[in-house]
């Protein structure tokens, strides 16, 4: 007996939707069934409404020779520790992540689909509606009498047909593994699963009176604005788009396109009258969504004072990059206030004091946007140590490419922005200094036309609003990639070493970071340097727009978030390689840090956050910690840099 597979069905009147740790935090949580099967042993289900956890079940959880999978295991991970809060988690082993890793979708229905499994491996269509019907609480009727929630016994019929969705959930996990067993990701990336398992654990204590009050003055705030907008206009609703475009509209006498938030912005350079600059400036303020995170934060928190399980471990697919959840901490509003305006702002917030949150303050919701961040508290007796990453994925794309002057400015910690600035006008050029103002061409260059990008990619970047035209724009572009030649020939060489490995099947390797390119089993493997695989499914060779060779691949469509058919280059796949190298880099990084004692509670991008007791550990050791190399790193340069502090903010 070497494995079980385990699904779960269950209750809470907690919504699923703010996460598991939500979910389960319920009192009223309870696990109705349990789908299981050891090795090849067909699927039982334990009804657990009627009868005791398996004896068999309850014994492997805690057998270290066993291993337990599921598709999404953090889900019954969290589910068995309501019931066994000391279960360990080393022996689980995610079958979700396991498809992520080999670029499959993130849903149950969706893989076995792709994987075209028989149809007696399909996700049972009767999901939905059963979940609704049992797991969750109903409306109180008179049909009903007036219950709020459905049990086994009010429609045995449906209990049936639930029990046999939850069998055949464990039938095709268990298809799903065995179909991708073989392609399992390094044994490193099982020891990041785990620890990023104790993270979202862990989770983050948030200031609760700030969360409430910074919503009660926000609602009491905007009631005051609209008020004064409904007396300066006279509209029944001036919020309204169409009505407070009439009505700009009338007071200038000219047609007004659009009122959002670009065309209010270049309206409010214009010599408009008084009341309607005043009225613009209204409707910035009654625009701002400044509450929504505190809101998520409120509903996401837990008994006790914190928000769990807003990391997806391997939710960036094509990089293998943590996403957000929940609380979505990659798009928090950054704050330009200094710690001293902040910790005054939040004192009036805790104190619930609107009247000098307004006297203070000529934009209260942009003062509770910039506040967002500082809710995330340190527990009593604790400090954060915030520490990020310089410039990563430029370190990482020189050391990649082996663009040896880029490495030469991080070796000697010169500005990249200014080195690349005189390395591609030919001058010095030195911030705030000579030809500093050359400065920021480097800067859009940098951030701009790394991964193969042209004008277009600088007028993303606003490069466009500078004054630039487009001459000189390709005139930055031509210069950038003449000063990167190393950079530049890496895009051609990615394209090239893909392109082979797809026409011909062999395994392509290339100088520059060591990497592997082979197809094998239906799709294209990308070797890192860390010894994990970039994959990209059913590759093929086809047309660009241009008439030229393309590398189309199937995947998860941005947009439609379907599955379909993608298409790619040697610039956008070195894009996927640095990144993803920059997230080993960081993943790495944790681990060390875990192991040295620190207790991360979030990271965010290339930053870690971590709650350290008072008296114990000290930026500088996490700074050494954090610039350290694992032997796969080998001569690439990192730094990192941070702060000390009682809550969360940007530095």
């Amino acid at each position: 007996m070497n494995t079980l597979a385990i699904d779960l069905e269950t209750y809470s009147d907690n919504d699923i939707k703010y996460g598991v740790h939500k979910y389960v935090d319920s009192p009223n949580f309870e696990i109705l069934l349990l789908g299981y099967s050891f090795d090849d042993e067909p699927v039982q289900v334990a009804d657990l409404t009627k009868e005791e956890m398996p004896v068999r079940v309850a014994q492997a959880l805690f057998d270290n020779s066993i291993t337990k999978t599921a598709f999404n295991a953090n889900f019954e991970i969290t589910c068995f520790k309501k019931l066994y809060p000391e279960l360990p988690a080393e022996q689980w082993e995610c079958t979700s992540v396991l498809a992520l890793y080999n670029s499959l979708p993130t849903k149950l229905a969706d893989v076995a689909a792709v994987l075209h499994l028989g149809a007696d491996k399909q996700k049972d269509t009767r999901g939905k509606a059963l979940i609704n019907y049992f797991s969750k609480p109903c409306k109180p009727t008179k049909a009903n009498g007036g219950r709020t929630r459905n049990l086994p016994e009010h429609n045995p019929e449906a209990w049936a047909q639930y029990i046999e969705y939850n069998r055949q959930d464990v039938v095709v996990e268990k298809a799903i593994r065995q179909k991708l067993l073989s392609l399992k990701p390094p044994e490193l990336e099982h020891r990041y699963w785990l620890m990023d398992q104790e993270i979202n654990s862990r989770g983050a204590r948030i200031n609760e009176k700030l969360v409430e009050n910074a919503i009660c003055i926000n609602k009491e705030h905007q009631t005051k604005l609209l008020a004064k907008a409904k007396k300066l206009t006279r509209l029944e609703n001036p919020n309204s788009p169409l009505q407070l475009t009439a009505w700009v509209e009338n007071r200038l006498g000219e047609t007004v396109e659009s009122i959002d938030k670009k065309a209010i912005a270049e309206l409010l350079k214009k010599d408009i009258p008084d009341d309607v600059r005043v009225m613009l400036r209204l409707r910035q303020q009654l625009g701002k969504t400044s509450i929504k995170k505190y809101e998520a934060m409120q509903k996401a928190m837990t008994t006790d004072g914190r928000v769990h399980g807003m990391f997806q471990f391997y939710g960036a697919m094509r990089t293998g990059r943590w996403a957000g959840r929940i609380v979505q901490l990659h798009n928090l509003p950054r704050n330009s206030m200094d710690a001293e305006e902040l910790d005054t702002a939040r004192a009036f917030v805790k104190n619930g004091d609107l009247e000098m949150m307004e006297l203070c303050y000529d934009n209260v919701p942009d003062t509770l946007s910039q506040l967002v961040r500082t809710a995330i508290t340190a527990k009593p007796g604790c400090r954060f140590i915030v520490d990020d990453f310089s410039a990563i994925e430029a370190r990482v794309i020189a050391w990649l490419a082996g663009e040896k002057w880029r490495q030469d400015v991080f070796a000697e910690g010169g500005d990249i922005y200014c080195a690349s600035a005189s390395a591609m006008f030919g001058v010095p050029v030195v911030k705030h200094g000579e030809n500093g103002h050359l400065r920021q061409k480097g800067k859009i260059a940098e951030l701009a036309l790394g991964y193969g990008g042209s004008v277009g990619a600088l007028k993303q970047m606003g490069a466009d609003k500078m004054g630039l035209s487009d001459d000189e724009l390709q005139e930055i572009v031509t210069k950038w990639r003449a000063a990167s030649p190393a950079i530049t020939k890496f895009w051609w060489d990615v394209d090239s070493a893909a392109k082979k490995a797809i026409k011909t099947g062999s395994t392509v390797k290339i100088k520059q970071g060591h990497l592997a390119f082979c197809r094998k089993q239906g799709a294209l493997f990308i070797k890192l340097p860390s010894g994990r695989h970039l994959v990209y499914i059913k590759p093929e060779i086809g047309e660009n727009r241009f008439g030229g060779e393309s590398i189309l691949y199937r995947g998860i469509e941005q947009g439609s978030r379907k599955w379909g058919i993608l298409e790619t280059y040697g610039g956008k796949l070195v894009e996927n390689i640095v990144q993803a190298v920059a997230r080993d880099c960081l993943a790495a990084a944790m681990l060390r840090l875990t192991e040295a004692g620190y207790k991360i509670i979030m990271h965010i991008h290339d930053e870690v956050v971590m709650e350290v007791p008072d008296g114990v550990g000290s930026l500088a050791e996490v700074t050494e910690i954090m610039s350290k190399n694992e032997p796969w790193e080998a001569g690439l340069i990192k730094t990192a840099d941070g702060f000390e502090g009682q809550y969360y903010m940007k530095d």
